[in-house]
């Protein structure tokens, strides 16, 4: 899976994923070894994309969520958002 949209501006990684969780009022997975890594992306907008996209997929499946996370923030904590 290619990624190499060219941006204006700063790059910022987003990590789109998604799994089986335990219980809907938590974040703990049922098997680690079955996460859907959907992929990285340069900006929230693409990552949002295939956030909805991958949700969309597995809309039969109540225990199945699908997380964006800023990879971003946790690289350069100090940056602020552009």
């Amino acid at each position: 899976m290619s990624h190499e949209v060219k941006t204006s501006g700063k790059q910022l990684l987003h990590l789109v994923f998604g799994g089986e969780l335990d219980d809907l009022e938590g974040v703990e997975f049922t098997d680690l070894g079955k996460l859907d890594i959907v992929g990285m992306y340069p900006n929230y907008a693409e990552a949002h994309a295939a956030w909805k996209q991958a949700a969309q997929r597995s809309v039969d499946n109540a225990h199945m969520r699908y997380f964006v996370v800023h990879l971003h923030r946790l690289l350069e904590p100090d940056e602020d958002d552009e």
